[in-house]
Parts: C-alpha cells; sequence; structure tokens
C-alpha cells in the first residue's frame, strides 16, 4: 500500500511538473506570437467595380507594405479610375504594433474580402483603420455615415455615471481638438469609490483641429441616443470617433525603467590560501543561481498565463456590443418555463392579447423581474418540429441590433410553441401612419428617423450580421415602434439566409405581401438583397404619402401608389404627394431626397437598384453628387412587367395565412387584413 501511494504521488509530481512545463510553453508562445487585431465595423459605400477593372488594379496596388507614421494616404491611378486611400493606427499604440495592425488590415482586406467590388469602404480594426474611395476625401471633415455600438449592461447609477462620463469626453475633446499634430487625446476619471470611466477620442490627422473638435463634439451629444447609462459605448464616424469603458482598454504610457548601477568593484582579496568548503559553496550558489530563476520563471509565467486570460476573458464580457456581432446564444440559453410564461400573461387571457393572425395570438406579459414581454402562442398545427423550432429560434437569437426586434427567449411544453420578446409599446408603425388620428403623432422629424431606422436594420441583415439574410415581408406593420418611437424590423418568419458572397436565389414558392414585393420575385421567384430594398421603396413612399400602396387600387388617382409618385415626379410636383399634416412642418429638402431615394429602390431594372449601404449614404450625405435620375418604377403603366403573378400562387388573407408561419410577427399589434402569399409546406 505504501509503495502503491508513493508511486501515485511520483506519478502526480511528474504530470505537475509536465503541466507546468506545458503551461510555460504555451506562455512564452503566446507572448512572442503578434495579437491578431479584431475586427470591429465597416461601411461598403458606392458603385461597384468591375473584377480586373483597372480601379481594381489601382486599388491593389495603392496600400504599401510599411507605414512609418500612424497615419498613411496616397492616389493612385488617373481619372475615373483614380483611388484614394488612408491608412490610419490609434494614437496610443506603439510602431510595431501599428504594423502589425497595418499587415494585418490590408491581408483581411484582400483576402476577406470585406467590401467586394465597392469603390468606397471604410473598415475599423480594434487599433487601425483602413480606408479608401473613389472620391478625393482627404482634408474633409465627414460625419456621415456613422455607427453606434454599445455595451449591453447598465450601470448601477445612471444619472451620476452620465454626468462624469461627459465632462470626462469633453476634456478629452478638447485636447485632442487643440492638437493639432496628434489629434488624439485618453483618460479617465473616477465616478464612485471603487470604479473609473476610461475614454479614448480620435480623429483623423488630416483635417483641422477646428474640425476634429467639431466632429468629436458631434459624436459625443450622440452618446445619451445610443448609450445612456451603458458601461461601455462607441460612436464611430469617418473622420473621428469616441469610446469610454469601465476598464483600461488604451496603452498607458510606459516609462521606462532606469538603468542598471554598475556593479562595483570587488575588493582585492587580502590572502591567496583556499578557503575552506570553497567548492562545496560555489556548487550551492550555482545551483541556487539555477534553481531559484527557473522557479522564478515558471511562477511568474502562471501569473502572466492566468492574467492574460482573466483580462480576455473580462474584456470580452464587458465588451459585447449589441450593434454588431455578439455571442451566440445556445437554445438552452433562451428557454423559459411554460408556467412562467403562462403565468406572465395571466394564463394568456383575453386582456392580454395584443393581436391574432394565422401564426397563432401574442399577447402582452410581464416576467417576474419586471420586464414586459410579447408572447408569441405558435399554432399548435404548425407542423414544425421541435428540434426545427429551436434550430430557427437559435438563429433569430443572433440577430442583434437596435434596429431589429430582440428575441428574448422560447417555450417548448407539448404541443405549445411560445417566442417571446421584447413588448414595443408603441405597436407597429401602421397603426399609426394610417389612422386618420393617430398619424398626426409621426411629424416629419419622426418619419425621417423611422425611414433611418429601418435602413440601418436592413444594412445589418444584408452586409453586417453574421448571417447574410433577406427578409422578404418587409411593410409597415412589420415595423415596430419603442418608446421613443425607434423603429424595429420584425417579423422573420419568412426570412431567408444567404451566404455571404451569394448574390441570389430562386423559389418557386412564393411568400410576402402584395403590394410590397419585387417583379423579379413574383415572376420569376428570383429574390435578393434587392427585394428587399423594393419594399424598403415602397415603404418609404407610405411613410412619406401616409397612405396603403393597396389603397390606390382601382381608385380614379392611379392604379398604384408607385403610378401616382412617378407622375408627380415627372410633373415636377413630387411634394405633393407628401401626407397634408407634414407640408408645413417639413424639410422640402429631406422630404425630396426621401422621394428620390424611394423611386430609385423601386425600379424595375434590379441592377439599377441602389444597396441598402447606399441608401444609407444617399439619405444622410446632402455634398454628396446627387444620385442618378430613377427610371419608371416596376408596374407601371408601359412597364414590361406584368402586373399579374404566377398561377400556382396561393393567397390568404393574413388573419387566416399559412399555418406553417414561425417567427416573430405583428408583435404587439392587432390583425390585419393585408393579402399576403404563403408558402404551402412546413417551414
Amino acid at each position: 500500500m505504501v509503495t502503491r501511494n508513493k508511486k501515485i504521488g511520483n506519478g502526480s509530481i511528474f504530470f505537475i511538473y509536465l503541466f507546468l512545463l506545458s503551461i510555460l510553453l504555451i506562455t512564452i508562445q503566446d507572448t512572442t506570437a503578434q495579437p491578431q487585431p479584431d475586427f470591429v465595423y465597416k461601411f461598403c459605400l458606392g458603385d461597384n467595380y468591375t473584377t480586373g477593372s483597372t480601379f481594381q488594379a489601382n486599388l491593389n496596388r495603392l496600400f504599401p507594405s510599411s507605414i512609418q507614421n500612424r497615419y498613411y494616404n496616397a492616389t493612385n491611378g488617373q481619372s475615373p479610375d483614380n483611388v484614394y486611400g488612408s491608412l490610419q493606427c490609434r494614437g496610443d499604440i506603439q510602431q510595431d504594433e501599428c504594423q502589425s495592425c497595418v499587415d494585418f488590415a490590408i491581408q483581411d482586406f484582400n483576402k476577406t474580402g470585406r467590401c467586394p467590388n465597392s469603390k468606397q469602404a471604410i473598415i475599423w480594426y480594434e487599433k487601425c483603420m483602413l480606408r479608401y474611395s473613389n472620391q478625393n476625401y482627404f482634408n474633409i471633415m465627414q460625419e456621415s455615415p456613422g455607427v453606434y455600438l454599445w455595451n449591453p449592461n447598465n450601470v448601477s447609477n445612471p444619472e451620476q455615471f452620465n454626468l462624469i462620463l461627459g465632462e470626462l469626453m469633453n476634456d478629452l475633446a478638447g485636447k485632442a481638438g487643440s492638437s493639432f499634430s496628434t489629434n488624439f487625446a485618453s483618460g479617465n476619471r473616477s465616478f464612485d469609490d471603487f470604479q473609473r470611466a476610461y475614454g479614448l477620442v480620435e480623429c483623423t490627422p488630416d483635417i483641422s483641429s477646428g474640425s476634429c473638435n467639431r466632429c468629436l463634439s458631434g459624436a459625443i451629444s450622440d452618446i445619451p441616443n445610443c448609450c445612456d447609462g451603458k458601461q461601455g459605448g462607441r460612436v464611430i464616424r469617418p473622420s473621428c470617433n469616441i469610446r469610454y469603458e469601465l476598464y483600461t482598454f488604451f496603452e498607458s504610457t510606459v516609462i521606462p525603467p532606469p538603468p542598471p548601477p554598475l556593479p562595483s568593484p570587488t575588493p582585492p582579496s587580502s590572502t591567496n590560501a583556499p578557503v575552506p568548503n570553497e567548492n562545496r559553496n560555489n556548487s550551492s550558489k550555482l545551483t541556487i543561481s539555477i534553481v531559484v530563476p527557473l522557479v522564478v520563471a515558471v511562477l511568474l509565467a502562471l501569473a502572466l498565463g492566468f492574467f492574460c486570460f482573466q483580462r480576455k476573458r473580462t474584456q470580452k464580457n464587458k465588451y459585447s456590443y449589441v450593434d454588431d456581432e455578439t455571442p451566440v446564444s445556445t437554445a438552452e440559453s433562451l428557454h423559459f418555463n411554460f408556467s412562467t410564461i403562462s403565468a406572465a400573461t395571466n394564463n394568456f387571457s383575453e386582456a392580454n392579447k395584443l393581436g391574432e393572425g394565422g401564426f397563432g395570438s401574442v399577447y402582452k406579459g410581464t416576467l417576474p423581474d419586471g420586464r414586459q414581454i410579447a408572447v408569441k402562442r405558435l399554432s399548435k398545427y404548425s407542423g414544425q418540429g421541435d428540434l426545427e423550432f429551436k434550430n430557427e429560434v437559435t438563429l433569430v437569437a443572433k440577430l442583434q441590433h437596435r434596429n431589429l426586434v430582440q428575441l428574448i427567449g422560447f417555450s417548448l411544453a407539448g404541443e405549445e410553441k411560445l417566442l417571446i420578446y421584447e413588448f414595443m409599446p408603441n405597436a407597429s408603425l401602421d397603426q399609426f401612419l394610417f389612422d386618420p388620428v393617430k398619424c398626426t403623432q409621426l411629424d416629419w422629424e419622426r418619419r425621417y428617423k423611422i425611414i433611418a431606422g429601418v435602413a440601418r436594420g436592413l444594412v445589418y441583415l444584408h452586409e453586417e450580421s453574421r448571417l447574410k439574410i433577406i427578409h422578404r415581408d418587409l411593410k409597415a406593420s412589420n415595423i415596430l415602434l419603442d418608446m421613443d418611437m425607434n423603429s424595429k424590423i420584425a417579423d422573420f418568419g419568412m426570412a431567408r439566409i444567404f451566404v455571404h458572397d451569394q448574390t441570389q436565389e430562386r423559389t418557386s414558392k412564393i411568400v410576402g405581401t402584395y403590394g410590397y414585393m419585387a417583379p423579379e420575385y413574383i415572376m420569376h421567384g428570383h429574390f435578393s438583397v434587392k427585394s428587399d430594398v423594393f419594399s424598403f421603396g415602397v415603404l418609404i413612399l407610405e411613410i412619406l404619402c401616409g397612405q396603403k400602396n393597396s389603397s390606390f387600387h382601382q381608385s380614379s388617382i392611379a392604379q398604384d401608389l408607385l403610378s401616382y409618385v412617378w407622375r408627380h415626379w415627372n410633373n415636377g410636383s413630387a411634394i405633393e404627394i407628401l401626407d397634408p399634416t407634414l407640408k408645413d412642418t417639413c424639410s422640402r429638402s429631406e422630404v425630396m431626397r426621401c422621394i428620390h431615394v424611394a423611386l430609385l429602390c423601386v425600379q424595375e431594372d434590379v441592377a439599377d437598384r441602389p444597396t441598402m449601404p447606399t441608401v444609407i449614404q444617399m439619405l444622410y450625405s446632402y455634398s454628396a453628387t446627387d444620385p442618378a435620375l430613377p427610371s419608371a418604377p416596376a408596374f407601371f403603366i408601359g412597364s414590361t412587367v406584368n402586373m399579374e403573378p404566377q398561377s400556382n400562387l396561393v393567397y390568404s388573407e393574413e388573419q387566416g395565412s399559412s399555418k406553417n408561419e414561425s417567427v416573430v410577427s405583428e408583435v404587439a399589434m392587432g390583425s390585419v387584413n393585408e393579402v399576403t402569399i404563403t408558402e404551402l409546406d412546413p417551414r
């Protein structure tokens, strides 16, 4: 027994040494390897260039293999194929880190094709930015397009925190704006006895200090809109960006340690006689000099490895942005007990019912923690299995954006299938837009904000999420409004996933709502991101007019809304289409720009319609070159598209639509009466 214990002990010691050695090797490997810069966000703008074109050749030769400073800009080629580009590193990092980030950005851009064939792109990484364009943007302060990113966790005392944060960020903006040589500042400030707020502001070095100050001030003023009371946030614009966190995320200035003192000269020995036990002492000293540093090195390696692991995990947990990529939720983490949801909705009482459709009913509820929810109770005869249902829920849970309705969870109990979403107190857009009384609450500022919000949501679905999503049923009743009338896209029951290099797909089963579907989809079953663009154009026109597209059918005014708007556009009286409640309070230039964009979106030819990133640019970039004039919309009299759809399609009212629809629909709203085309087979 004793011998066995000794063997076990020796084996344990061996494995401990083996473990320590492996940790040491891993730590050495980690400390010598260059960290890979993290991708943050991108804007892919402008027209597309042709593969193999002169423009692409000029772009491929634009960026150098190395840069000497933290900012580089250059131009290459002749008009009309000239390209302008710049590389910028964050102001707090060392040159070797800057070069590493730039190298990665160029390789990543070339290999992954983050903006394939786009003539304009802005790509942000944690420590550097890559940008190019077919238009000269040097020395020009640009505030759009922009994006908000924020940490989903809240601070405990938002009022005090916001006050301290505002002081910190304004102070940093003043420092960066007054220093033309760097246009960068970072710092921190205590907001309670235990925590500090850390902030960073930066402009592109090519703009003036005054322009930098204006850009940063505008970005800081956006913090309450995006990140009020949040533990972290960013506002990113082409010419400047700001960020704050509750932990140190930027490099601190490192003061090099003083050189070690010169060794004192050894005093001469008073005798040459041998010292007793000299050999043994020398051997002991040699042993100590080898063993002690080795032990210290192993302990330091363990401590360093543990510290790096903890810090990386902490920062990842604290910095999971909702507006970009977020950790993937598993089906188990989203599951709610049926009894909990039943109690939250008062056993699905009629008093809590918000609406009803072919999918089932929607109920308002309140969870034990006080959160208000909208619960979709799917039909018991949906034909969808439990595994497929879980997979679909997990898919939708991955889509996290401020302009998408947030999935909270689901519940499965026998034949009961429930979907739990955030509650939208202002219901859906159609309940305001097409109501003669409620429509007055939608002033021009709110309508313009709704249009922009839907556009940002579609950009995320098409370009920026882990999954390339085609919604296929974008309409006013699927746009929900939160307490502040911010728009959120809902109902992904008809959505389809594309791989990121896929451009279109064909189906023999047409789904969607008549009047919003693109002609190539109705006639041939072809759908793509441009199908959603078409639906978005129809939605813009409904928001501007305050009337449903279907309300024009067989009227004396026009056959449909698109024809009505097109006639006014050609007659130079486009402003006349505007909802009468807006004509005295709207911005005429914004209205005309929205009409222009909408007509570009509903063009018959798929190739002529803009992408959603281009739509965003047109909505915000007033100084940009005016976009091309639109051609006649689809379904306009004289168009090559026949208004009649395929004969093998099945129509139904939404209130009695296919029992096979799933995922969110009409959350927090009543029933609707739009004609919907739905699939017959189980999803």
